[in-house]
C-alpha cells in the first residue's frame, strides 16, 4: 500500500510539472503575440524595396524599412548586403536569430560561438614581410623570421544559393574571396523569445564604425546619429580596456578605432589570409553529413531538443544548407517549377533559431497553389522574374494584388491566403518562416482542404453548387500539389 501510495504521488508530481512546463511555453507563446498585436496594421500590403542604404569602404548595406506595417506585424528586419571583391565585413552581431541567404557570389563565413574551442589550427613561418611560406619545425627557421602561431573557430565557405542560420548574439565575419560581388540578403527575427531587449533590431560591431549616407529614416538601436551602430569598444574608458586586454592604452585605442571612417565593410589589401579547407574538402564533407542525416531520418531517429540544447554539440553542428540545387527539391513538376523547404528535420540548428525558408522556382506562366500559412509569417523575397500574387485577408478582401519583382519583397500574415502565378519571364523566390517547421494548408490539388473534404459538404457550403460542380471543384486538379501548370489539367473533369 506504501508503495502504491508513493508511485501515486510520484506519477502526480512528474505530470503537474509537466503541465506547468507546457503551460509555460504556452505563456511565452502567447506573450509573444500580444506583444506584436497592436503593431498588426495590414489591411493593405505593399511590394516593398529598400529605403535606406548605408555606405562603407567595400559594400553597402540596403535596409527595409522595419517601421513598415507589415515588418513590425511579422516581427522581422531585412536588409540587403553587396561586399565587394576583397571587402571584409567586421565582425558583428544581432540581439535576435536571423537567417542569411545568399543571393549571388561566394565568400568565406566566420562564427565565433561562445564556450566552443579554436579547431583550427596551424603552425606557420612568417618572415619579417610578414608573409607565411608555410614551412613547419623549429629547427627550419630562417634567421629574420619566427614562429607564428594561430588558432581560430571553424569557418565555411559560402556559395549561391546557401542559407545560414546565426543565434542571437553570436559573433560573425564574412569575407568575399571571389572575383564577383558577394550579396546576400538578412532576415533577423526581433520578436524572437531569444531577444529580451524591445521588439527593435540591434546591430553590434566589435571593430568600424557605420556612416550615414542618402536620406530615408534609420532606425537600429538607441544610439545618437540617427540610431548608426558604432564598435562597442569605443564605449570604454581606454586606460581600462587596455588593462582588460593586457595591452598598452595606444593599441586599446586603436581597436576602439574612433577615428576609423571605412564604415564596417572594409577592403583588405591583396588577400586574407586564414585557415580553411578547400571548397572541394568541404563539399565532400557536406555530402558525407547529407547522407548520414538521410539515413538517421529514414530510420525515424531525428535530432531534438533537451533541456541543456541539441543531442549534437552546438559547437560542430552544421549551420548552412544549399537550396539552390535543383536536384534538392521536395516538390518538381516539369514545366512547372520546383520547391525547396529547409526546415529543422533537414538543418537541426533552426530548432534553436525557430526559423526556416523555403526557395521556389515557378515557370512561364505556373501557378502556385492557393494557400494559407498555418503557423508562421512567410517573408517573400523575388530573386529574379516576375509575379502577380493576391494576399486576402479574413474579411474576404485583398490586402494585396499585384505584382512582385526581383528584389522587392512582401510579408504574407499567417493564415492570410496567397495565391501566385509567375509571368512570361517565370518567377523565383527565398521565403523566410517565423517557424522552425513552417506548414501550410493547401486549398485546392492532392492533399488540400477541398479535397479532404466530403462533396455533400461542398454542395451544402456553397449555395447553388451542383453535385457534379462539387466533383469537379474537388478533383479537377487530379494529383497536382502545390506547383500547378497554366493548362493541362485544367479543364478535366474526374471520372
Amino acid at each position: 500500500m506504501a508503495i502504491s501510495k508513493v508511485s501515486f504521488l510520484v506519477t502526480f508530481l512528474v505530470l503537474f510539472y509537466v503541465t506547468q512546463a507546457q503551460l509555460g511555453q504556452l505563456g511565452a507563446s502567447r506573450r509573444k503575440f500580444g506583444d506584436q498585436r497592436s503593431r498588426c496594421r495590414i489591411d493593405r500590403l505593399n511590394a516593398l524595396r529598400p529605403s535606406q542604404r548605408i555606405e562603407s569602404e567595400a559594400g553597402v548595406h540596403e535596409l527595409y524599412d522595419e517601421n513598415e506595417d507589415q515588418l513590425e506585424c511579422a516581427g522581422v528586419s531585412v536588409l540587403r548586403t553587396r561586399i565587394e571583391r576583397n571587402g571584409l565585413h567586421l565582425p558583428s552581431y544581432y540581439n535576435s536569430p536571423s537567417l542569411i541567404y545568399v543571393l549571388k557570389g561566394r565568400g568565406v563565413l566566420g562564427a565565433v560561438i561562445p564556450g566552443c574551442p579554436e579547431t583550427f589550427q596551424d603552425l606557420q613561418q612568417e618572415s619579417e614581410e610578414g608573409s607565411y611560406r608555410g614551412e613547419r619545425g623549429r629547427e627550419e627557421e630562417d634567421a629574420g623570421s619566427q614562429m607564428f602561431h594561430d588558432e581560430h573557430q571553424r569557418i565555411q565557405h559560402l556559395r549561391q544559393g546557401d542559407v545560414i542560420a546565426v543565434p542571437a548574439g553570436v559573433l560573425r565575419w564574412c569575407y568575399n574571396d571571389g572575383e564577383t560581388p558577394l550579396e546576400v540578403i538578412v532576415v533577423t527575427d526581433v520578436t524572437n523569445n531569444a531577444n529580451q531587449l524591445d521588439p527593435t533590431s540591434r546591430y553590434f560591431l566589435l571593430a568600424g564604425r557605420q556612416q550615414q549616407q542618402g536620406g530615408g529614416r534609420f532606425r537600429r538601436g538607441e544610439g545618437e546619429q540617427g540610431g548608426l551602430s558604432k564598435n562597442i569598444l569605443s564605449g570604454f574608458d581606454a586606460e581600462l580596456l587596455a588593462e582588460a586586454i593586457g595591452v598598452n592604452r595606444e593599441t586599446a585605442q586603436k581597436l576602439q578605432g574612433r577615428n576609423d571612417e571605412r564604415g564596417d565593410i572594409v577592403r583588405v589589401e591583396r588577400s586574407l589570409r586564414i585557415m580553411r579547407p578547400s571548397r572541394t574538402e568541404e563539399r565532400e564533407e557536406e555530402m558525407g553529413e547529407r547522407r548520414e542525416s538521410e539515413e538517421r531520418y529514414s530510420e525515424g531517429r531525428r535530432v531534438e531538443m533537451s533541456g541543456n540544447g541539441f543531442d549534437e554539440s552546438i559547437c560542430s553542428m552544421k549551420m548552412k544548407e544549399n537550396i539552390d540545387e535543383p536536384m534538392k527539391a521536395d516538390l518538381y513538376k516539369p514545366n512547372g517549377g520546383r520547391i525547396t523547404f529547409l526546415n529543422s528535420q533537414k538543418l537541426p540548428i533552426l530548432k534553436y533559431i525557430q526559423m526556416s525558408a523555403n526557395r521556389g522556382v515557378l515557370h512561364k506562366n505556373a501557378i502556385l497553389a492557393p494557400h494559407w500559412n498555418l503557423n508562421a509569417h512567410a517573408i517573400v523575397y523575388a530573386t529574379s522574374g516576375r509575379a502577380r500574387m493576391q494576399v486576402v485577408n479574413n474579411e474576404g478582401q485583398r490586402t494585396f494584388d499585384g505584382e512582385l519583382r526581383r528584389g522587392q519583397l512582401i510579408v504574407v500574415p499567417q493564415h492570410f491566403a496567397v495565391v501566385v502565378q509567375s509571368t512570361s519571364e517565370g518567377f523565383s523566390w527565398i521565403s523566410f518562416q517565423t517557424n522552425d517547421n513552417a506548414m501550410n494548408t493547401q486549398i485546392v490539388g492532392k492533399t488540400s482542404a477541398l479535397r479532404g473534404m466530403p462533396v455533400d459538404v461542398l454542395v451544402n457550403a456553397y449555395r447553388g453548387l451542383s453535385r457534379e460542380e462539387a466533383r469537379r471543384v474537388k478533383f479537377n486538379r487530379g494529383q497536382e500539389m502545390t506547383i500547378f501548370t497554366s493548362e493541362g489539367s485544367r479543364g478535366k473533369e474526374y471520372e
